[in-house]
């Protein structure tokens, strides 16, 4: 499933003592989805790397109480009374048999020996697949058949608009749009390999360095050759800022590109500086200016970003012409 509903079905099971297990390959957002339904919801998050982990390190020490062997257990999981939250378990299936085996109680009964997980914290886990080429340990049966699984995908959109919300580089974003196979792809032998996570890890750098030039011989070692490369050449072709305010000073007579990458460019850069008004003023008009496929772009990732755009004239026209292309 796609992030934005994985979030919907991981929020609505909030409250329910069945723990989650979130499957997909590394770098597309499997923990900070996590993350972020916990900050949207004001509950803390404990993430525990279930791979650093040793069999005894849930169940505690032992110590002498009344000539009697008490468990003590570990300072990290919640103590009773502690208010509601998520327990993060990452990496689970990266965690050898042994530390697997240590949290079949905690997963089901929620508690190990003597520690018993306080009401209202919810388990939820994640990990890679066997065939991410990533370091995994099968996951016994009776580990797994405790979790209800959730399979994660990239998913181009929903990235799209996590990308404009996080201040990722435009040139990035309007990249991926025009190749939107190179979101993620599968390492091969390759060390580094194209993912959201490189992608967010490139716009970065790219942003330390001042500029795409300044650091292109660093890139191939973000998100591999291939996909540096053809990034490279994307940007060397795109609309230079002088170009792009000359079309917002006249959007309605300024030379606009005709090239798809030239489109993706453009109005992922007008989404990009939604603050400015003359973009705003500016984006309305171009609407009706680039092709219909582009302006629906716009116009949706507008109204997300600025919902007083619907009251644009040159909005309620565009939607007027093209109510059918919308609407689908």
């Amino acid at each position: 499933m796609k992030p934005s509903r994985l979030t919907t079905v991981l929020t609505s099971m909030l409250g329910q003592r069945w723990p989650a297990f979130i499957w997909g390959p590394p770098g597309i957002g499997k923990s900070a989805i996590v993350h972020t339904i916990a900050k949207n919801e004001g509950l803390p998050v404990i993430d525990l790397r279930a791979s650093l982990l040793d069999p005894t390190d849930l169940r505690g020490i032992p110590a002498i109480v009344d000539s009697q062997a008490v468990w003590c257990p570990p300072a990290f999981l919640p103590k009773e009374g502690t208010p509601p939250g998520v327990l993060f378990l990452d990496e689970i299936n990266a965690a050898p048999p042994l530390v697997q085996a240590s949290l079949y109680q905690l997963v089901l009964d929620r508690r190990v020996g003597e520690y018993v997980l306080p009401d209202g914290w919810w388990i939820v886990a994640a990990g890679n697949r066997q065939k991410d080429r990533a370091v995994t340990f099968r996951m016994s049966s009776a580990l797994s058949n405790r979790f209800v699984h959730l399979d994660l995908d990239v998913d181009i959109s929903d990235w799209r608009v996590w990308a404009l919300s996080k201040n990722i580089d435009p040139l990035v974003v309007a990249f991926i749009g025009y190749r939107p196979a190179l979101l993620r792809e599968d390492p091969g032998e390759s060390s580094a390999f194209p993912t959201p996570r490189s992608w967010e890890i490139l716009s970065d750098v790219m942003k330390k360095f001042g500029g795409h030039n300044a650091c292109a011989d660093i890139l191939p070692g973000i998100v591999g050759l291939g996909a540096a490369t053809e990034f490279g050449t994307f940007v060397k072709r795109a609309l230079n800022m002088k170009e792009m305010e000359e079309i917002i000073s006249d959007p309605k007579n300024a030379k606009i590109p005709k090239s798809l990458d030239g489109l993706h460019v453009l109005t992922t850069w007008l989404v990009h500086s939604h603050d400015r008004d003359d973009v705003i003023e500016a984006s309305a008009v171009l609407l009706n200016r680039i092709p219909p496929e582009f302006a629906v772009v716009l116009s949706k990732e507008m109204i997300g970003v600025s919902p007083t755009f619907t009251r644009n004239d040159g909005y309620k026209n565009f939607v007027k012409k093209n109510a059918n292309i919308i609407a689908a």
